[in-house]
């Protein structure tokens, strides 16, 4: 098998593995090394003595094997052994010889679960899950969030040592707890998505490799729990939002508004699956806010021209979402979706509310929105300034580009 597939079917075992190793054994910062040793011997054998009869299986074992090495080699070699055996079922081996297919999507969604333990920080939960879950390394988790690699490796160290403190049982939380580290896992890849879409800093508008990965993973998590609504919604909004992404720049990587794209580049394929998987959710149970947000970017990827957009509809979509969500990015959205359905000063209205919220108050978007609301409003002056005032709170450099262009060009108007 070339090299190219065995990463791919690496990268899709690694949680299964992992979640299979610490399920039976405990100790999740020590399995995760020895999972990573394991895949890293199947990564140089493989190619040359090609794939085994059960990878799954063999990766157990050679984890299993080089995890009963690490914890031997530690100082409290008897407490941690007993631990060891605690965690072991007499009816099973030390190294499973092979996976048992029902317990396989059960151990990588408790693995999901793990790595957005409560006790840890958005940044962390973030950071364990690419690394355990998404099968990335340190080195690349800290280039995507633009941060030295020590920065990272201290991150993840510390998030599993919180995780192992906590003394949480490998095993799937239950009623009100299980809903509410399911929220926590979909926020976990929304902001990874979003990150990769848009990134918050940086000399790129976008990392495609993040987005990707965050759609990978929210691809297993509806394979998991094909019949959650919300699930099904946030794979979709990715879908519906990513579709765009080929027509987001121009050739020296500058921001393309959506209104100006051209949507022939759009990716019809993502179109269609993200459309069938919002119709399919909605009829089905309440409607969450990945829902609505999916059923807002359906509605901009279906108008053939950004004229022909149903604005009305996003308004009323929005303005249910804001009933559920207390988000300031949807009062904004809402805001513009107001200008474009009933003109640029009912959205400036709307702004100077959005102005005394001290989430949104200093955050560029909301200074790029006053900017075009006002220059549709044909108020070029204050328009430019607030361009300007967007350009000095973001640190992305298209973006700052971008705002600075806009500036400029309506200084050139004026003349």
């Amino acid at each position: 098998m070339p090299e190219t597939e065995v990463e791919d079917l690496l990268r899709h075992l690694a949680p299964q593995v992992l979640g299979a190793v610490v399920r039976r054994y405990g100790h999740f910062d020590t399995a995760e090394d020895a999972v990573q040793e394991a895949l890293l011997a199947a990564a140089v054998q493989w190619p040359k003595d090609g794939v085994p009869d059960s990878p799954r299986g063999w990766l157990i074992t050679v984890a299993s094997r080089r995890l009963t090495d690490l914890l031997r080699g530690e100082q409290a070699r008897r407490r941690r052994e007993d631990t060891v055996n605690r965690w072991t079922p007499p009816d099973r081996s030390l190294a499973p010889a092979a996976d048992r297919p029902a317990s396989e999507s059960d151990d990588t969604l408790i693995l999901l679960f793990m790595c957005c333990h409560p006790a840890l920080s958005p940044a962390s939960q973030i950071a364990l899950t690419l690394r355990a879950v998404g099968g990335l390394t340190t080195a690349e988790i800290a280039r995507a969030f633009l941060v030295p690699e020590a920065t990272m490796t201290r991150r993840i160290t510390r998030a599993k040592q919180r995780v192992k403190d906590s003394g949480l049982p490998f095993g799937m939380p239950r009623g009100p707890e299980r809903a509410e580290r399911l929220r926590a896992v979909l926020h976990v890849l929304y902001l990874i998505f979003n990150e990769g879409y848009t990134s918050t800093s940086g000399p790129r508008l976008q990392r495609s490799e993040l987005s990707a990965e965050a759609i990978r993973l929210a691809r297993m998590t509806h394979r998991l729990l094909p019949g959650d609504g919300e699930v099904t919604g946030l794979l979709a909004l990715m879908l519906l939002t990513d579709a765009r992404r080929p027509a987001r720049t121009g050739p020296d990587g500058g921001l393309i508004p959506m209104a100006e794209q051209d949507r022939s580049l759009w990716n019809a394929g993502h179109i269609a699956e993200g459309v069938a998987l919002i119709t399919g959710a909605l009829p089905r149970g309440a409607t969450g806010p990945y829902q609505l947000q999916a059923a807002i970017a359906a509605i901009h990827d279906e108008a053939p021209t950004a004229e022909a957009t149903d604005w009305p509809q996003i308004t009323a979509l929005y303005e249910l979402l804001m009933r559920i969500a207390d988000n300031p990015m949807v009062a904004l959205n809402h805001a513009v979706a107001a200008a474009m359905a009933r003109g640029p000063h009912a959205g400036l209205d709307l702004l100077e509310t959005l102005g005394t919220d001290g989430r949104l108050a200093e955050d560029h978007r909301l200074h790029a929105v006053r900017a075009h609301l006002l220059e549709m409003a044909g108020e070029h002056a204050a328009a430019r300034d607030s361009y300007r005032a967007a350009a000095r709170r973001t640190t992305n450099v298209p973006q700052q580009r971008y705002l600075h262009a806009r500036a400029a060009r309506l200084t050139a108007d004026d003349r």
